[in-house]
């Protein structure tokens, strides 16, 4: 399909730079088949869901992968995106120009790397010296992975470090926050909890590559890039219970919803997963493993928005968003939510 297809003029004004506080007070806007578009809350969650219903999520912890740091008088950005071994981490490099096989990059506080390679995508890969495991020297010199389009229009700060985390955040490995689930508490899940609604969680270490823009202008020509995941086969059993009971399976973001569907087979059932995954969803796709997703606002011309697209249908999500936008929504990251049911 043609990547035109999917733009939509957003005004810069609607990206989220914070956060709505309390999380659950964010704008949700429930699309559901054919029924008129409806504005509401994420507080309304528990009464738009049925009992026997399950949220998935994804518990998958942010590290702060964003790195600034020099070899020899030039300025290198690094942005780590996919673990390869303890020590090894493949990052996109800014000012990659003025690097070279076999340099050593300083790092603040003492961190360094040597950049071993340069991949057929322009990316590096970065090999942490020292004995201290890598996790550390990134506490100490990191920064958390802003979305390029919060980070051009204001710096990463403390409270980021907070914000930009999930409250179901157990297992660190990703460097983009799964953003539908920045807006829970406890209290919404205590709510969730009284109306019989399940969760699940599953890992999926998000990587920056979510943040690439599609630079072709056909979607047949994109590729995706990879991503680590897991389901263990007690949630996938549980899973297809719930689905066999008459239970929904609701995706809390795009990042479940595309594990979730790596996992199922064409006869819709959850398999037990480990290991990467670069599905790319578009129109024409049949959703196997989901019954609904709950998503934040997406870039134009995204990935995301064509995944989204391909669930409701292209009208139909342009007219929402087209809504949202109308109405004030904010977008992306920190921005609002809506709830997709097909």
């Amino acid at each position: 399909m043609r990547v035109d297809l999917f733009d939509f003029d957003l005004p810069p004004e609607r990206i989220a730079l914070r956060p709505a506080r309390p999380r659950d007070s964010a704008r949700m806007l429930l699309v559901s088949g054919d029924a008129p578009l409806t504005d509401g809350t994420v507080r309304d969650l528990p009464a738009l869901l049925r009992k026997g219903d399950v949220l998935v999520f994804n518990d998958t912890r942010v590290i702060p992968a964003q790195l600034e740091g020099t070899r020899g008088a030039a300025r290198i950005g690094a942005t780590l995106h996919k673990r390869i071994d303890l020590r090894r981490w493949q990052a996109f490099i800014r000012n990659g120009k003025r690097l070279h096989e076999g340099d050593v990059i300083a790092f603040p506080a003492g961190v360094e790397a040597l950049a071993e390679a340069r991949g057929d995508d322009g990316s590096w890969t970065l090999a942490f010296l020292g004995d201290e495991p890598v996790e550390l020297l990134l506490e100490r010199a990191g920064q958390m992975p802003l979305p390029p389009y919060i980070a051009g229009k204001r710096p990463t700060d403390a409270q980021d470090r907070s914000d930009y985390q999930t409250m179901f955040a157990a297992r660190d490995g990703a460097v983009a926050a799964p953003t539908a689930a920045l807006h829970f508490t406890p209290e919404l899940i205590a709510a969730l909890d009284h109306a019989g609604v399940a969760r699940e969680t599953l890992t999926l270490h998000v990587g920056a590559g979510t943040f690439l823009p599609v630079k072709v202008d056909d979607t047949a020509d994109h590729r995706m890039h990879a991503e680590w995941g897991t389901i263990d086969p007690a949630t996938a059993d549980r899973l297809n219970a719930a689905r066999t009971a008459g239970g929904r399976i609701i995706a809390v973001g795009t990042t479940s919803l595309r594990l979730l569907e790596s996992a199922t087979g064409d006869e819709g059932v959850v398999q037990p997963f480990s290991g990467d995954t670069a599905i790319f969803i578009t129109p024409g796709y049949r959703f196997k493993a989901i019954d609904g997703l709950m998503t934040n606002f997406h870039l134009p011309k995204s990935t995301l928005f064509m995944l989204v697209s391909a669930l409701m249908g292209l009208d139909t999500m342009q007219a929402a968003y087209a809504h949202a936008i109308a109405q004030d929504y904010r977008f992306y990251s920190y921005g609002d939510s809506s709830l997709l049911m097909p």
